[in-house]
């Protein structure tokens, strides 16, 4: 798949676009691939981050193609549901996603997410407090957090 850089002023990330509709969002480092001139739509992805993480931006609105299970699907249009600055348990979006003994699975699916931040998936909590997991590590998750102003972690 090949991949577009994305500068923001927190660091290069990396995107992959299908046509008009963006696939996958990764994190600063290594390039996951071949890169590639960005397609508009990742053009309009570097203009976006860039608002969201000067805190211009509380919401995304860039064409996705999303590829998964159809529960994965299911959580991931919950999770994009949160709002900007708020916190769910893993538990509380089971229950949304009609599922409320399924947290591990839920949480499986919050970690397959294909465009963190897009789809906010930081915004989910362990209910036992803590930060819980984050793929791309938990001083991500902390940093976005704060940026929204949805509390302090240590």
């Amino acid at each position: 798949m090949p991949w577009a850089q994305v500068a923001t002023p927190w660091g290069e990330f990396y995107a992959a676009a299908e046509g008009e509709n963006l696939v996958e969002l990764r994190f600063p480092g290594p390039p996951p691939g071949e890169l590639r001139p960005p397609p508009p739509v990742v053009k309009t992805l570097t203009r976006q981050l860039g608002e969201y993480f000067r805190g211009t931006r509380t919401a995304f609105d860039l064409p996705l193609a999303l590829h998964g299970t159809e529960f994965q699907r299911a959580v991931w249009r919950e999770l994009a549901r949160i709002p900007y600055g708020a916190a769910v348990a893993y538990g509380e979006l089971a229950a949304r996603v009609g599922r409320p003994r399924a947290a591990r699975a839920v949480g499986q699916a919050v970690g397959a997410n294909p465009v963190p931040i897009l789809i906010p998936c930081h915004r989910v909590l362990p209910a036992s407090g803590g930060l819980g997991g984050f793929g791309p590590g938990l001083n991500w998750k902390k940093r976005l957090l704060a940026l929204e102003g949805a509390g302090s972690y240590p």
